[in-house]
């Protein structure tokens, strides 16, 4: 067995705090992959939170708009990897055998926005027996320089090549919410939430929760969104909070 976990940038930062990492959320956050780890492959992949995305704001740099500014390239992509080391350092505290890997080393698009990932060196260390740890990141973009890759588009590239059984979205909310605040049971198509979906709470280069749903619908296996105190029960093989359904549920 296979899973995906993404955890988000909010749940393991204080977001509203530049450069500052939510050490109980985190800790917590560990405990529970170490707990689950025996017996089942996992990839860990993490957002900025107020690591890259306070940076990529100051520069102007999204997942669209790109930069060419060597001084905010080294901001932003040195923030990130100063989050996974912490990231890294946690699981690995709590006998998880993680290990970094940059996606900024690897990846790239091309004029058209199209994404090329080598996934090689993620099923090799699965084979390995290794945890890799990816992370929102810069991107090489051709004809702009360099754009934000987020969290939720590798989470998209890493599933099929992991042969990914579940993939695990842990949020701040405990799924992804209608008007009312309710939490939406199953997602099959974007026009069916748009209403409901607005901008995140904090500043937010990657598209927030709406382009959370907009990438797991691109998947051809059901993902599920769920809250921290959730993780547990998802990484013991439930599936809490929403179900975003991608066009084939037999992936």
């Amino acid at each position: 067995m296979t899973a995906v976990l993404k955890l988000g940038g909010s749940v393991i930062t204080k977001k509203d705090e530049p450069e500052t990492v939510d050490t109980a959320a985190l800790s917590a956050a560990a405990s529970a992959i170490a707990e689950s780890a025996v017996g089942e492959d996992i990839v860990v992949v993490h957002g900025g939170g107020s690591f890259g995305h306070h940076h990529a704001a100051e520069y102007g740099v999204s997942t669209t708009a790109g930069t060419r500014d060597v001084g905010g390239v080294q901001a932003i992509h040195g923030a990130m990897c100063r989050l996974n080391a912490a990231v890294v350092d946690e699981l690995t505290g709590q006998g998880v055998p993680a290990v970094p890997v940059h996606p900024f080393s690897a990846a790239a698009r091309d004029a058209d926005s199209d994404l090329s990932l080598p996934t090689a060196q993620v099923t090799t260390l699965l084979d390995e027996g290794f945890v890799p740890v990816l992370h929102g990141d810069l991107v090489a973009h051709a004809g702009a320089g360099a754009t934000v890759l987020s969290g939720d588009e590798l989470v998209v590239e890493l599933a099929p090549a992991v042969d990914a059984d579940r993939v695990g979205v842990c949020s701040t909310v405990p799924g992804v919410l209608d008007e009312d605040g309710t939490v939406i049971d199953r997602i099959e198509t974007f026009e069916a939430v748009a209403s409901a979906l607005g901008e995140s709470d904090a500043t937010d280069v990657s598209g927030g929760m709406a382009g959370k749903v907009r990438a797991l619908l691109a998947l051809s296996a059901p993902a599920v969104v769920f809250g921290p105190d959730a993780l547990p029960a998802f990484l013991a093989g439930e599936s809490p909070g929403t179900t975003i359904a991608g066009d084939d549920d037999d992936w």
